[in-house]
This record gives structure tokens, sequence and C-alpha cells, in this order.
């Protein structure tokens, strides 16, 4: 009887210490859960605080970008007269950096919609898909754009035409190593500085796309084109045949080049 009762003396201090063990245990995991979820909240307090400091502009514009918000910020401490959603948009753009510096190689190769400026470059050997030449009618000889473009071009130069205007492509697609010898010309003329207001360096040039075209007219000299009634016409129609004019006067801080 005595052998029994120390028997099960022994199983309940055994049974005592499992518990104690895996007690101990759970205090410990319990306070490491709440130790994160402390850390966690603090972060997310800092966070918090920083889309406070934007006045909460990301509940008031969809192009917000989370992964930009310390760059939103530095932006905003710098350009204090600018509006936030001038702000977002500029450091969306990248104009939070310098000029071809951290350059990165754009997407969407061969499609209407690829983004190539000073923050996205092209790769030296890209030549675009489906490259056909103009109409000599519309162009001057061997201008190329890609097929839809100048589908698009010489729609556009045919209804100018109906009303006696003559939209003229002078240069349209340029390979990478053209456009490196253009540049460099004129960096030997007016210095990387000046030249970079009007010349894309190789690799950036919109031109590389072949969705890209000069125009000028047969009265007018390409200086003057501004100064014609085809300019007028194409400022009232070309977006209906998808094109735009790529350099406004009041957009040279955005786009990087003069108008």
């Amino acid at each position: 009887m005595n052998k029994k009762i120390k028997v099960k003396w022994k199983n309940i201090i055994i049974i005592i210490l499992i518990i104690t063990v895996i007690s101990f245990t759970l205090v410990k995991t319990i306070s490491h859960i709440k130790d994160n979820k402390n850390e966690k909240t603090e972060e997310q307090i800092k966070y918090e605080k920083k889309l406070k400091e934007l006045n909460n502009i990301d509940e008031k514009i969809n192009y917000f970008n989370y992964n930009n918000i310390d760059r939103y910020i530095n932006y905003k401490n710098e350009n204090k007269n600018l509006s936030l959603e001038k702000i977002i948009t500029n450091v969306n753009i990248g104009l939070d950096k310098p000029h071809y510096e951290d350059t990165t190689e754009t997407t969407y190769l061969n499609k209407e919609f690829i983004l190539v400026n000073k923050y996205h470059h092209l790769s030296k050997d890209y030549i675009p898909n489906n490259l056909e030449t103009i109409n000599t009618k519309f162009a001057k000889e061997n201008m190329q754009l890609v097929s839809y473009a100048k589908d698009a071009f010489e729609r556009m130069a045919e209804d100018a035409l109906q009303e006696s205007l003559y939209i003229i492509a002078m240069s349209t697609y340029r390979e990478y190593d053209y456009q490196n010898n253009l540049y460099n010309n004129y960096v030997k003329t007016d210095g990387k500085e000046k030249a970079d207001t009007y010349s894309a360096r190789p690799g950036h040039s919109e031109h590389q796309t072949a969705l890209a075209v000069d125009i000028c007219t047969k009265d007018k000299n390409y200086e003057q084109f501004e100064e014609t009634e085809e300019f007028k016409w194409m400022q009232k129609n070309a977006h209906k045949y998808g094109f735009i004019l790529r350099y406004p006067k009041n957009k040279t801080t955005e786009t990087g080049y003069q108008y």
C-alpha cells in the first residue's frame, strides 16, 4: 500500500514539472509575440506620422506610391512652394534625382506606351519591330516609323492635305549609333550642358522607339514651323491620330527639354 502511494506521488511530481516547463515556454512565447507586436506598432506609428506629414494625400490620389514615401518627404522639404500633388507627380517621374543618373532600362519594348526619357533608356542594340517607310508624299526620303505610327501619321498628313496643308516628316526613327553621333556633334558645338537641353543622349532618345517624328512644312524651315497654319491645325487635330506635342513651353521641368 505504501509503495503504491510513493509511485503516485512520483507521477504527480513529474506531471507538475512538465506543466511548469510548458507554462514557462508559453509565457516566453506570448512575451515574444507581444514584443514583436509592439515593434510593429511602433513602425506603424512612424509610418502614419510620415503620411500625416504629407496631409494623408494617399487617400486623395490614386498615383501615390507608398514605396516613395521618404522621397516624397525629402522632395517636399526641398520644394516648399510646390503643391503636394505636384510633389507626388514629380517624384513619380523621377525629378528628385539628377538626369541620367541611376537610370533603368525601359520596359514595354515594342509597345506604344514605351517610356524613354532621361531616367529610362533603351539598349544599344534595340531596334523596334515592324519598321515601315513613310510615303514620300508626306516625308523626306527613308523616314521610318513603326507600322501603326506610320499609318496614323499618313492618315493625319492626308487629312491635312485635304485642307491644303503640308505636314512633312523630316526626322523619325534613329538608331543608337546615329543618335550617338548627333548628340556628340551638338556637344562639340554647344557644350554638354546646353546640348542636354535640346538633344537626348544615346539610348535616351524617343526617336529610337520609332514613335517620335519631327515635323516641317514645304514653305517654312523647321525652326519656323510654329508660325505655320500646319502647326495650328496639328494643335487642334494631332491627338485624334495619337500624336502630341511632346515638349511644350511650360513643361520643361517635367520633360527635361526646351520647347
